[in-house]
C-alpha cells in the first residue's frame, strides 16, 4: 500500500478539520505534506505541530515564523498554488471558500495531481476552464460534496451514455419551513443553525437560500458531463438519500448514509479502494421509519432559480453569480444586509453583467472582481 502525500488547503475550516479526522484514523495511508489556512493561525499551528507538514501557509505573513517552528525542521512557507503543484504532492484537498480555490485547483490539475474538490465556487466560476486543465495536465477531480460523491458512486461501473437524468437532493437549510414574510427578518445566527449538517458559515447561509443547490447543479453539469436541463432537484429534509441517478432503462440508483461529511471525504481520499472506518454512524432505516421528498419552493427561494438561469446562460454569468453571492453573504453575516436581499443583490448583479465572449482565466477573474464591487456598492447605497 502506497502512502498518499496530501496537501490540505483550508485546513482549519469544516472540510479541512474533518479531512484530518479521516487522516488520524488511517495514518498508515496518508502523509500530510502541506497545510494552508486563512486567519485561524492558532488552530493551524496546532495542526502543524501534530502533522509536521513540509509546507505551511496562512493569510497573515506575521504567522510565518510560528508556523514554520510548529511544523518543525525543514518546513517552509509555501503559497497555495505551489503546494498544490509540488512534486511531493499526490492529492490536494481544496477546502477553501470562494474564488480562493480556483488558481490552486488549476495548478494541481495542470501538474497531474488528484484534486479532492470541496470548493463549490471553483466549478461554478470556471467549469470549462477547470475541466480543460484536468484533460491537458492529466489530473483528476474527486468530488467530496455528499451529493456529488453520491452521484459519482452511483456511476461506478456504468456507461456515461446510459444516464437519463441526475437528481440532487436538498435538505432545505435552516428556513425550509419559513414563509416569505418570515424570511424578511431572520438573523445570521438563525441562518447558521442548519438542521442536519455542520458546515462553514458561508456554505450554511447558501444552504438557507438554496443558492448552494444551484451551485451544485452547475457543478454536476461539469463533473459528470450532463446538460444542466437533465439535472433535477428534490427537497429531502432527512439528508439520508444524498442523490440519485436515473438510467435510460428506468432504473434508479441512490446512495444513502447518515449526514456525516467524513464518509464522502474518506471515499475520495482512499479511492479506488473502500476502507473500513469507525467515524461514521451506521445507517438504521428502521429507526428512521420514513423519508420525505417534495419539489423545491422556487418562490420562497429565488436564489435557486437565479443560479440555474446563470448556469444555462454560461459565459461569465456563473462567475458573476458566485462572486455577487459571496459578497452578499459576507454583508449579511456582518449584519449589513437582510437575508431576503441576498438574492436581490445577486439578481441585480446578473442583470447588469455583460458576459465576456470567452471563459479564460482573465475574463473569469474580471467578472468576479466586477460582481464583488457591484454587490459592495449596492449594499453601501442601500445603507
Amino acid at each position: 500500500m502506497k502512502t498518499k502525500r496530501i496537501v490540505i488547503l483550508g485546513s482549519t475550516g469544516s472540510i479541512g478539520r474533518q479531512t484530518l479526522d479521516v487522516v488520524r484514523e488511517h495514518r498508515e495511508r496518508f502523509e500530510v505534506v502541506g497545510l494552508a489556512a486563512g486567519r485561524n493561525a492558532t488552530l493551524l499551528e496546532e495542526q502543524a505541530r501534530e502533522f509536521k507538514p513540509r509546507m505551511v501557509w496562512a493569510e497573515r505573513e506575521e504567522s510565518r515564523a510560528a508556523l514554520e517552528s510548529a511544523a518543525g525542521t525543514g518546513a517552509r512557507w509555501t503559497p497555495l498554488d505551489e503546494q498544490a503543484a509540488h512534486a511531493n504532492t499526490d492529492l490536494v484537498v481544496v477546502g477553501t471558500v470562494g474564488h480562493a480555490g480556483l488558481t490552486p485547483t488549476l495548478a494541481a490539475l495542470r501538474a497531474g495531481k488528484s484534486v479532492v474538490l470541496a470548493n463549490k465556487e471553483v466549478l461554478v466560476m470556471a467549469g470549462a476552464l477547470v475541466m480543460r486543465a484536468a484533460k491537458q495536465g492529466g489530473g483528476e477531480l474527486l468530488p467530496v460534496d455528499s451529493e456529488h460523491s453520491a452521484i459519482w458512486q452511483c456511476l461506478w461501473g456504468e456507461e456515461h451514455s446510459s444516464i437519463r437524468r441526475i437528481i440532487l437532493t436538498a435538505s432545505g437549510g435552516a428556513f425550509r419551513d419559513y414563509t416569505p414574510e418570515q424570511l424578511e427578518n431572520v438573523t445570521p445566527e438563525e441562518a447558521l443553525d442548519h438542521p442536519t449538517w455542520q458546515m462553514g458559515r458561508k456554505i450554511t447561509v447558501d444552504c438557507a437560500t438554496l443558492m448552494n443547490k444551484g451551485f451544485e447543479a452547475i457543478e454536476t453539469r461539469w463533473l459528470f458531463d450532463v446538460p444542466l436541463d437533465r439535472v433535477e432537484i428534490v427537497m429531502h429534509r432527512e439528508s439520508i438519500v444524498h442523490s440519485l441517478v436515473e438510467f435510460v432503462d428506468g432504473s434508479v440508483k441512490a446512495q444513502l448514509g447518515e449526514p456525516d461529511m467524513r464518509l464522502p471525504i474518506q471515499i475520495a481520499l482512499t479511492y479506488p479502494e473502500r476502507v473500513a472506518g469507525n467515524n461514521v454512524k451506521p445507517l438504521d432505516l428502521a429507526r428512521l421509519g420514513e423519508l420525505h421528498f417534495e419539489p423545491p419552493q422556487m418562490r420562497r427561494f429565488p436564489a435557486l432559480g437565479l443560479a440555474l438561469k446563470a448556469g444555462l446562460q454560461g459565459g461569465t454569468y456563473p462567475a458573476a453569480l458566485a462572486a455577487a453571492d459571496e459578497a452578499a453573504v459576507g454583508h449579511f453575516l456582518a449584519g449589513q444586509l437582510k437575508f431576503s436581499d441576498i438574492a436581490v443583490v445577486v439578481e441585480e448583479a446578473l442583470t447588469a453583467h455583460r458576459s465576456a465572449a470567452d471563459t479564460e482565466l482573465g475574463a473569469i477573474l474580471e467578472a468576479d472582481a466586477w460582481a464583488r464591487a457591484f454587490a459592495d456598492e449596492w449594499v453601501r447605497a442601500k445603507g
